[in-house]
């Protein structure tokens, strides 16, 4: 509901000034046209061809921005908004066809032609009411074009925007007309209409041409210039992408388009890839908001340990395993690990997903740089767990001996001072165990597993029923023997 008031707003918004340019554009040309044919100036004549192009730029643009906010469709699946990008190129040829007439009649009004020119109060108030109204309409077009990135908005704020500046050009011709008229050198200011006329349509040439240009590198998709990089650097930053393979970028409308392919170490879970790619769009986002980001994301093998390669083959079968462990002798890479399958699963199925994750596993080391061959892979077959399987705690007047002694077995073991959140339940006829083990917290990992190991074996001695026993090593200020 949100996003769809927002559009709403959107669409109220980009109208509602597009209206208002129209209206104020009607009123500038006939303006300038009545004052221009009463006082014989070619400088208001210019200003008010200019304001009539400008006022069918406007209209063009309030329908350009009432076709572009239409939601995409069978034969438009990026929606409508180069019809923005149209629209400001059709303004940009239009102002262009106006500067040839404007440069005719100056050049023939400078040196072929000498026309009288009423220079009158009107004339100069004709101006001030244009640069009045055309700064206040491009500075509302200039803020709702920021607001909603349009290029049509933006094209009709630069319009008013350059009005200001030719008006007051206009403004000096008529100046230098006014004092000549009491001086020998009339004649020669009387043409200063006409070079005002021409300056004019100097300033109208140079911002079509640049008008034109951004409206052609839109419709060409053209990547936004200094855009791509922003995004490359803040992409590249995110934890999880190795680099960034394909980036395209392109205008359609407001609505900017960025696609991107993604390498991302290939061990990394489906979910993990995921998470990768919306990371990636938020940092997009964080560039553009309304940005319509599409991330692909491809696996590869880079900067893998050992580990790694056994996790992405295993992967790619799409196999559980734990308990993985490696080590090398001069005859090879030994592997063993234990292979989750179905616990419905025939032995005979079992042992052939068992020489099939084998064999991929020789493969992919015999095939990597940097590894030693393997010497022999062991797979232990080792049925899935079942979830949520049925459970009961042990009575509390049962469990009490359980306690106080694996709590003294803990405190026997060296760098440890006890244990907590003990818990015994009973899981398909046999005991499960979990603990916190409270370890001083200076000792190594390696130190800590060791320990845990210690442990472990001394209660399934201690207490041969034990089924599962999970133990949970937690740092403690505390030494051996300080607390037992």
């Amino acid at each position: 509901m949100a996003i769809e008031a927002n559009m709403e707003q959107r669409i109220r918004e980009k109208q509602f000034v597009a209206a208002t340019s129209v209206a104020a554009a009607i009123f500038l040309t006939g303006l300038k046209l009545v004052i221009g044919l009463l006082t014989g100036s070619l400088g208001i004549l210019a200003e008010a061809a200019h304001s009539g192009l400008d006022m069918a730029a406007a209209v063009i643009t309030l329908f350009a921005v009432r076709v572009s906010d239409r939601p995409a469709d069978r034969t438009h699946l990026y929606g409508h908004g180069k019809v923005e990008n149209l629209s400001a190129l059709i303004e940009a040829l239009l102002l262009l066809v106006t500067c040839l007439w404007i440069f005719y009649e100056a050049i023939h009004r400078l040196f072929f032609e000498s026309v009288e020119i009423d220079p009158s109060l009107w004339a100069f108030l004709t101006m001030a009411i244009s640069i009045i109204v055309d700064f206040s309409r491009s500075r509302a077009l200039a803020r709702t074009a920021r607001k909603y990135h349009s290029q049509a908005l933006e094209a009709d704020a630069l319009h008013f925007s350059t009005d200001i500046w030719s008006s007051a050009v206009v403004m000096v011709g008529l100046a230098l007309v006014r004092f000549g008229e009491g001086t020998a050198f009339k004649p020669i200011f009387m043409r200063a209409d006409a070079g005002a006329a021409f300056v004019v349509a100097l300033i109208v040439v140079y911002v079509s041409v640049r008008l034109g240009r951004r409206t052609v590198d839109a419709l060409l998709d053209s990547a936004p210039q200094g855009l791509t990089e922003r995004y490359m650097e803040s992409v590249s930053g995110v934890s999880g992408v190795l680099r960034v393979s394909r980036m395209r970028v392109r205008n359609v409308g407001s609505q900017i388009f960025v696609d991107l392919n993604l390498d991302v170490p290939r061990h990394l879970s489906f979910e993990e890839s995921h998470d990768v790619t919306q990371r990636v769009q938020e940092a997009v986002r964080s560039i553009s908001p309304t940005a319509d980001v599409v991330v692909h994301a491809d696996p590869v093998a880079e900067n893998e340990g050992v580990l790694e390669r056994i996790q992405a083959v295993a992967a790619r079968l799409q196999s559980s395993v734990h308990d993985v462990t490696t080590h090398q002798t001069d005859r090879g890479l030994w592997i063993d690990l234990d292979l989750e399958v179905d616990p419905a699963l025939s032995f005979e199925k079992a042992h052939e997903s068992a020489t099939e994750l084998e064999n991929l596993l020789r493969a992919e080391f015999s095939a990597r740089e940097g590894f030693a061959p393997v010497a022999d892979v062991h797979v232990h077959i080792e049925p899935r767990p079942e979830l949520l399987a049925p459970g009961l705690e042990v009575a509390e007047a049962e469990a009490v001996h359980y306690r106080d002694r694996i709590d003294a077995i803990c405190r026997e073991l060296p760098s440890t001072c006890g244990c907590q959140d003990l818990e015994l339940h009973v899981l398909r006829g046999r005991f499960y165990l979990s603990l916190h083990l409270l370890v001083e917290m200076k000792c190594s990992v390696a130190e800590v597993h060791g320990i845990a190991e210690e442990l472990e074996s001394r209660l399934r001695l201690e207490f041969p029923q034990l089924d599962r026993v999970v133990i949970h090593a937690e740092p403690a200020p505390c030494g051996h023997n300080e607390q037992a």
